[in-house]
């Protein structure tokens, strides 16, 4: 049986230049992310870390950094009770004339993974927040994705 993925496409209109700013720079991240922000040197090997006060965060290495092409890293997610390894997201960024086609790959998830089930309806409204926000100068107005805890979840199966 083959490991879970999630992939996500989306088209946006702005420049690669101005994507790759919004993906890397906390300032940007804080606005769409939910108000997490994210801090790194973005040199392969070195910490990123997303962070919001009152609430846990994600954490992990930068595996990838082409600028403004590909950018990956680990994502362990800090939440209490939530016993997985990391696992790894990459954004790939293809220009097509007057918009920026964006890959959101997140794998190297372990199978029935809680993980899995979180970034699932997490990351549309990420990026759907990103989106708007480099095409309209808004970021969306909604509420972040109900995250499951390990327990409710096992619970539920």
């Amino acid at each position: 049986m083959s490991k879970p993925e999630f992939v996500y496409t989306t088209y946006i209109e702005t420049s690669v230049e101005n994507l790759w700013q919004a993906l890397t720079d906390g300032d940007f991240t804080e606005r769409y992310w939910f108000g997490h922000r994210v801090a790194s040197d973005w040199k392969p090997g070195s910490e990123y870390r997303f962070t919001k006060p009152g609430t846990n965060g994600i954490e992990g290495k930068v595996l990838a950094f082409d600028p403004p092409k590909r950018l990956a890293y680990s994502w362990d997610s800090c939440s209490p009770g939530l016993k997985e390894r990391p696992s790894r997201v990459t954004f790939d960024l293809e220009p097509r004339g007057k918009v920026i086609k964006l890959t959101v790959t997140h794998d190297d998830l372990e199978e029935g993974s809680q993980t899995f089930r979180n970034i699932s309806g997490g990351w549309p409204m990420v990026i759907a927040g990103l989106k708007s926000l480099l095409e309209t100068g808004h970021a969306l107005a909604i509420d972040p994705p109900s995250v499951t805890a390990p327990e409710k979840a096992d619970a539920q199966a």
